[in-house]
């Protein structure tokens, strides 16, 4: 059973409808022993940086997060704001991340890039770069395209973490892997036959 996690910031029931069209088990449930049962977990996320860690903490999620990602391996993905959420900081907040991932959250800077006439945030279809080999992206063909809403963009300390990238003005990384978590930035229930894929990808980390 995967839980997606409800902590009142996220699509939970377009993720759940998407993962039932790829053959999944899930729930949404903010219930502490359904997470300690599950076999995956998906932290969606949308709004702010701050605002979402406050809930999380004042939700007691933190610890069983960490608990069942770094102790247990379960396969774990982050979407969009809850990619961001397992940096370590944000530029867009002053509260710590789960730390799950080395690295920061950064807002465009298009100025350092001569791209001032680009909007924030970035939003819509965009094509993404998968990094040959990552388990994530298995089965794609050329330019996947996945839609995105974000101000803020993601800078790995490790660069064997980046699973992809995606270009606004600049190139910045789009989704992330690292041991059993799967992170995008981009929205997989939102990028139909690309986000199907995304999800099924997913799911077979559960055999």
């Amino acid at each position: 059973m995967i839980v997606i996690l409800d902590y009142g910031m996220g699509n939970t029931a377009s993720i759940l409808n998407m993962i039932h069209r790829v053959g999944g088990d899930a729930v949404i449930s903010s219930d502490t022993q359904k997470i300690l049962e599950a076999n995956a977990l998906i932290l969606p996320g949308v709004g702010a940086f701050d605002n979402a860690m406050q809930k999380l903490n004042e939700s007691g999620l933190v610890g069983v997060i960490r608990q069942r990602v770094q102790e247990d391996n379960v396969p774990f993905m982050g979407i969009c704001l809850g990619m961001q959420l397992l940096f370590e900081s944000s530029e867009e907040g002053a509260l710590p991340g789960l730390g799950l991932v080395s690295g920061e959250i950064k807002k465009f800077a298009f100025h350092k890039a001569g791209q001032e006439s680009l909007k924030i945030p970035h939003m819509g279809w965009n094509v993404v770069q998968p990094v040959a080999g990552t388990r994530m992206f298995n089965g794609f063909d050329r330019d996947p395209r996945f839609y995105f809403v974000h101000s803020y963009h993601a800078v790995c300390a490790d660069s064997n973490d980046v699973a992809a990238t995606c270009e606004y003005g600049y190139p910045f990384t789009c989704a992330v892997q690292k041991d059993n978590i799967f992170a995008a930035q981009f929205h997989p229930e939102k990028s139909h036959k690309f986000g199907m894929q995304i999800f099924k990808n997913f799911l077979e980390q559960l055999c």
